[in-house]
């Protein structure tokens, strides 16, 4: 029999490989290799994508309740040209005529979220619970089901009920975890005997950065250095109580999975060789998508978010972190979360070592990373001004949650690309090669072994752009916002996207030649 003291080296061994074996990421390996012929696995989902404030329009119709974006984007001056949601896309009315758009495309899945204030006007169960609202949900989950399109349904994209946000302070009080626990609740109760595929949030960074740091988005407020981090704590737990309700309650009967989407761009190292570089780089992902990743896998946050805000929060004088803490019991809670891992990724960037000094009053979350986000100026940049197409940062980013993560099954929820010029011939050839370098790297990702079960194009219809307003364009279809009709039109890209899906990919030229499809630009 070992001695005590040897079973205890033995312990601190094993957990010693098993924290290595999380983080067994190679930086050095970076193939940016030819492209490769190649199919998906069979079975494997090809869909496109939406959100509701982005989408439906009929903002006060039908008993929908208001929602922060509602508000946010009547203020004058929050939104380019103070475009509102307000109509949008009207697919609140063109339900049958959408899901013809996707059956043209051959999709397997349509990933939409519902509105939170669309069927909870106030965001309070007890307040009301607009029928009018379920009776559009259900009749969206029923046509596409009747056309063989799986449905997937985010529960939150952003568009908090307004009524939560005023009396409560939205994402920033901790009630919230139990005002969105009801609100999944009745979602899982209406539609989840025939929804099998639930997430949670969708980018919880983009809500708590750009809704409570910087105020760019709805709300607006700019709680510099702790309003992000709140609100992303009490995301995580709210998260976290959903997936157990759905464990717990539904998912014996329903047999459905939860997850959580997160939106994630690649940082590359600007020198290879320089460790300080790798450590910002890999800095620069611990506090964007590890933030809420690593909770949901591992029980904590990343040791390097806890560390660097630790340590600048005492520089500060405050006898406190910024970064809120989890206890014991609900690390444990928060822990192993997630049936299924979305991931959205647009970009990549160049990261380097860089010191902000912390004074009182001068914190933020970006100054709490020390680092420095750079670009290469030979990247093609077709629309928005963040947006850079990179296709070798797709590969890396999934073989970089492959390690970290113990390899989750992965729905590539959101990835597309936008363009500013009016695209009046509908000739977008830059979407076209997008979609053909990003899928070919997203193949070799899972050539590696990384477990990709899905992929969604962002997105289905031209629709608001959040501060941008109409000014960006993400969609497969061109839609004319100029007429009350809202009519759709086909790009370029709907067909090359068709191919790609009617073919599972790229296949090689024997395949080709064997009467299966189509000629690949």
């Amino acid at each position: 029999m070992l001695p005590c003291c040897a079973v205890r080296a033995c312990h601190v061994l094993v957990l010693v490989l098993c924290l290595s074996a999380a983080e067994d990421f190679d930086w050095t390996k970076n193939d940016r290799g030819s492209f490769y012929y190649g199919t998906f696995p069979a079975g494997f989902s090809w869909g496109a994508g939406s959100s509701a404030y982005q989408t439906e329009g009929a903002w006060d119709q039908d008993g929908k309740g208001l929602s922060i974006w509602d508000v946010f984007s009547h203020k004058k001056g929050k939104i380019l040209q103070n475009d509102t949601g307000d109509s949008s896309c009207q697919g609140y009315y063109k339900i049958k005529e959408d899901i013809s758009l996707m059956k043209e495309l051959k999709l397997a899945h349509y990933l939409f979220s519902i509105s939170w204030p669309r069927i909870m006007p106030t965001g309070i169960k007890s307040d009301h619970v607009n029928e009018k609202g379920i009776k559009y949900y259900d009749e969206l989950i029923d046509n596409l089901l009747e056309n063989k399109i799986t449905p997937i349904v985010t529960l939150y994209h952003w568009d908090l009920p307004q009524v939560l946000q005023e009396k409560y302070g939205g994402w920033q009080n901790i009630s919230m975890v139990n005002y969105f626990n009801e609100f999944s609740n009745l979602c899982f109760e209406r539609f989840g005997n025939r929804v099998k595929y639930w997430i949670t949030l969708n980018n919880p960074w983009a809500v708590a950065v750009e809704g409570y740091e910087t105020g760019e988005h709805a709300p607006g407020l700019k709680l510099r250095g702790t309003g992000a981090y709140r609100a992303a704590h009490h995301m995580i737990k709210a998260h976290a109580k959903v997936w157990h309700t759905y464990d717990t309650k539904w998912r014996g009967n329903q047999k459905g999975l939860v997850g959580i989407s997160l939106s994630g761009d690649w940082g590359e190292p600007v020198d290879i060789s320089n460790q300080k570089d790798i450590e910002a780089a890999e800095r620069y992902l611990q506090f964007y998508m590890g933030w809420f990743a690593t909770p949901i896998f591992h029980g904590d946050y990343p040791q390097v978010m806890k560390d660097f805000i630790g340590r600048k929060s005492a520089q500060q004088g405050l006898g406190t972190s910024r970064l809120p803490t989890f206890s014991s019991q609900e690390k444990s809670y928060v822990k192993g979360t997630c049936d299924f891992l979305g991931i959205g990724h647009f970009t990549t960037r160049y990261i380097t070592q860089k010191n902000y000094q912390s004074g009182r009053g001068s914190s933020s979350y970006f100054t709490d990373r020390d680092l420095a986000e750079l670009v290469d100026p030979r990247w093609p940049d077709p629309g928005s001004e963040w947006l850079y197409s990179v296709p070798w940062g797709f590969r890396r980013l999934l073989n970089f949650v492959k390690a970290q993560y113990r390899n989750p099954m992965i729905y590539v929820t959101e990835n597309g690309v936008s363009e500013k010029i009016r695209c009046t011939e509908l000739c977008d050839d830059w979407r076209i090669q997008y979609y053909k370098d990003y899928t070919n790297e997203m193949l070799k990702a899972i050539k590696d072994g990384v477990n990709v079960r899905g992929y969604t194009a962002w997105s289905l219809l031209d629709k608001f752009e959040w501060d941008e307003g109409y000014s960006e364009r993400f969609g497969l279809y061109y839609v004319d916002f100029r007429n009350k009709n809202k009519p759709r039109y086909p790009k370029a890209s709907v067909q090359y996207y068709k191919r790609i899906v009617g073919s599972n990919g790229f296949p090689n030229q024997r395949e080709r030649n064997s009467g299966v499809l189509l000629p690949i630009y």
